[in-house]
Formats: structure tokens, C-alpha cells, sequence
């Protein structure tokens, strides 16, 4: 099974780019769709970006995340990568990576409280000054 780790977070100022990485182990990791969430304290857990498997040729932002956030795999070293830019405060999270061999899993999970996404990193932490 995949396993995912999350790293790239720490404290920056706001108007920084930033870029997230997600590093997985196992040899099937292009057959798994990639998704990028964060959840802040006392908030719901949100979906920023999501890319399909193999190529990648697909991605998906939510609406209100369009603009800002850019997620990218390198099946070469077993990365998908999430570059942030114009970072604000309001940023601030915890993020997770998250793999599923189905994409619409992935971009439903928050909306559909049926849905399951198989596997999850542990988060990395993100904390943008005013």
C-alpha cells in the first residue's frame, strides 16, 4: 500500500509562495489519484486540488480555490507537489496529502460523507504572519 508524507510547511509572511511536497513509497503510486486538503482549527476539512493517476493529465480545483494553488505530479520521484501563491493569513492549516486510485473519491470526500479516500499523510503545518 501507499503511504504518503507531507513536507514543504512552516511560518511565512503573507503575500509568500510556498510549495508543498508529498512524498510516497510503493511501486503503485501512479496508479493513484492525489489529492490536497487542509483543515484549520475548528474548521471542516476543505479540498484545495486533486490530480488524476498516471499522467496527471487531469486536475481539479474547487471553485473557490481556482487562482491561487497549483498541484503537479513527478512520478519520477514519487511526488505530487501543491505551489501556493499570494499566501494570507486566513492560509493557515494543517495540510494533507491524500491518494486514491479513484479521483472522484478524492473530490467528493468533503462533500459526500459516504465517500472514503484510501490513504492519508499526517499533515504538515502551515502558518502565514500578517
Amino acid at each position: 500500500q501507499v503511504q504518503l508524507v507531507e513536507s514543504g510547511g512552516g511560518l511565512v509572511q503573507a503575500g509568500d509562495p510556498l510549495r508543498l511536497s508529498c512524498a510516497a513509497s510503493g511501486r503503485t503510486f501512479t496508479n493513484y489519484a492525489v489529492g490536497w486538503f487542509r483543515q484549520a482549527p475548528g474548521k471542516e476539512r476543505e479540498l484545495l486540488a486533486a490530480i488524476s493517476r498516471r499522467s496527471g493529465f487531469s486536475q481539479y480545483y474547487p471553485d473557490s480555490m481556482k487562482g491561487r494553488f497549483t498541484i503537479s505530479r513527478d512520478n519520477d520521484k514519487n511526488t505530487v507537489y501543491l505551489q501556493m501563491n499570494s499566501l494570507k493569513p486566513e492560509d493557515t492549516a494543517v495540510y494533507y496529502c491524500a491518494a486514491d486510485p479513484i479521483l472522484h473519491n478524492i473530490v467528493v470526500f468533503t462533500t459526500d460523507k459516504g465517500t472514503t479516500v484510501e490513504v492519508w499523510g499526517k499533515g504538515t503545518l502551515v502558518t502565514v504572519s500578517s
